[in-house]
Order: structure tokens, then sequence, then C-alpha cells
């Protein structure tokens, strides 16, 4: 099975651009298929007050309604979720897909971008999708702003070693 002859699909949220690059970069690497989730209203917070405004959300496990989308995930092999990291876990957004989609029986494959500090975020994806295979995680430092081309290399290498772990596993 080589990238072209299963489907695959990255869903994800991006507040600021970093999780859209690396995203579009996989996406391009692996023809797969794009989801963006956008909250109906997004976050105005810049600078310092982003921080307090999305740790906040994190702490009280928001759930921000999400604009509509669809897809059939009985279509795809492959999910590839990504989320910035937000007071060291997935986004809001995210919570909200994790609470209207069930995720199962599926190769799975999560990422973050985040500015230093990830924690547990990836694991907390991962929780969120049980009953799937994972076939890969990975972490992306400052996409956009600290060394974009080789994040940027990163993401190519990575979306080309799932394709091979899909390989040797089927």
């Amino acid at each position: 099975m080589d990238k072209d002859s299963f489907k695959s699909i990255v869903i994800y949220y991006s507040y600021e651009g970093n999780t859209r690059f690396i995203a579009k970069t996989i996406t391009n690497e692996i023809h797969a298929d794009i989801l963006e989730l956008k909250p109906k209203k997004e976050m105005k917070s810049k600078g310092f007050m982003k921080y307090v405004w999305g740790g906040k959300s994190v702490v009280l496990k928001q759930k921000p309604e999400l604009e509509s989308y669809q897809f059939n995930l009985e279509n795809y092999h492959l999910i590839i979720l990504g989320t910035p990291v937000w007071s060291f876990t997935f986004s809001p957004a995210m919570r909200t897909f994790f609470s209207e989609v069930t995720i199962k029986n599926k190769k799975v494959a999560v990422f973050c971008c985040h500015e230093g500090g990830m924690r547990n975020t990836l694991e907390n994806m991962i929780n969120e999708v049980p009953n799937n295979s994972i076939v890969g995680k990975n972490d992306f430092n400052h996409p956009l702003v600290k060394n974009k081309s080789d994040n940027e290399k990163k993401a190519i290498l990575w979306a080309q070693d799932l394709i091979k772990t899909i390989n040797q596993t089927n």
C-alpha cells in the first residue's frame, strides 16, 4: 500500500497558522484530504492575553461551537490529527471535535505545534481516540518562527515514515 492507494485525511485546528503550515505540508506530501476545524467565535486576543484566555478555556474544558464540516470517516484509512498546544494539552476546538466524532478501528497519527512546552499533549490526544492503531506522533516547535524549512522537512519525513509504517503493518 502506498500513499496513493489508500485515503488519508489531516484534521486540524490552527490559531496562528503554525499547525496549518504543518498540516498542509503533510497533506501535500501524502496526497491527503484536509479538514480545518474553525470555531464560530474565534478568540481575538494576542500577546499575553491569548495565554490567559486560552488557559481558561482549557481549564474549564470548554467546547467552542465549530463551523459545520462534513466528511465520512469510513472513507479514510489514515486519520492525522493536529493541534497547537494550549496550556500543555490540545486546543478547545479539538476537544469539541473529539466530543462530536468517534474514530474507531482506524490508523491514527497525532501532532502538535508548540512554543517549547508540549508536556502530555500527544498522549492526551491519543487518549481521546481509543480503539485505534496509533501509527505515529510528532511535535513541531515554532514551525513558522524558528527554522521553518527544518520543520517543513521534519513534517515531510514524518509523513513518509507514516506511509512506511502503514505499509509494514498491512
